[in-house]
């Protein structure tokens, strides 16, 4: 049974944060609210997990396109390549927001992504969201959950997510309803910068 969790993104209760964490660090998937669409993740360090989630999208991990959701920019160097001042200044003015930025990757990165030349950095503009990934202590390796209709790209409604998912997932989080426009990517490992699909974020942060 999923567990179905309600928490206020004014006002994330840290007690069930915790409990959320306490499944994540387990090797649970969790389905969450973020700042664009409602997301399915798990812990970074858990290979078992991020196998789950692979299996789920029904991708071979070694070449899945999953972000690294994280809290703020200090999780960066554990992950990206150095980069100059002028991407960083980039991703300050942009984040937290509903970007997803791919830059290129480090040396340092988990097992089953380090043949990977490049990663997908997203920090949400979403309460919820940044409370798990601090009190987790690392990123969510995270995607978004696609509908199979063909009018709605994504379910909003969390309790029609929960009908869904149930068994599937270990917590859907019900944050309220989510948006139906995923974030905007942006390439900023080539030079200039690729728009890769455009989203929720306005391209003026240029």
């Amino acid at each position: 049974m999923t567990e179905f969790i309600k928490l206020y993104p004014e006002n994330p209760h840290p007690r069930e944060i915790q409990k959320i964490v306490n499944v994540l660090k387990r090797g649970g998937l969790i389905i969450y609210p973020t700042d664009t669409v409602y997301g399915l993740g798990c812990d970074i360090t858990n290979i078992k997990a991020l196998e789950r989630i692979a299996r789920i999208k029904g991708v071979k991990l070694e070449k899945s396109n999953f972000s690294f959701v994280c809290e703020d920019l200090s999780n960066l160097s554990d992950y990206v390549k150095q980069i100059d001042t002028s991407t960083f200044k980039i991703l300050k003015r942009a984040l937290p927001g509903a970007y997803t930025f791919i830059l290129p990757g480090s040396k340092n990165l988990p097992n089953p992504f380090k043949k990977r030349k490049t990663v997908g950095i997203r920090v949400p503009d979403n309460s919820i969201t940044l409370a798990l990934v601090n009190a987790l202590g690392n990123p969510i390796v995270s995607t978004s959950i696609r509908d199979d209709d063909d009018v709605l790209e994504y379910t909003t409604d969390p309790e029609l997510i929960l009908e869904k998912w149930d068994n599937l997932v270990d917590v859907v989080i019900d944050g309220g309803y989510g948006g139906n426009e995923a974030s905007t990517i942006i390439d900023l490992s080539v030079e200039p910068p690729e728009i890769i699909r455009e989203g929720k974020g306005s391209l003026e942060i240029f």
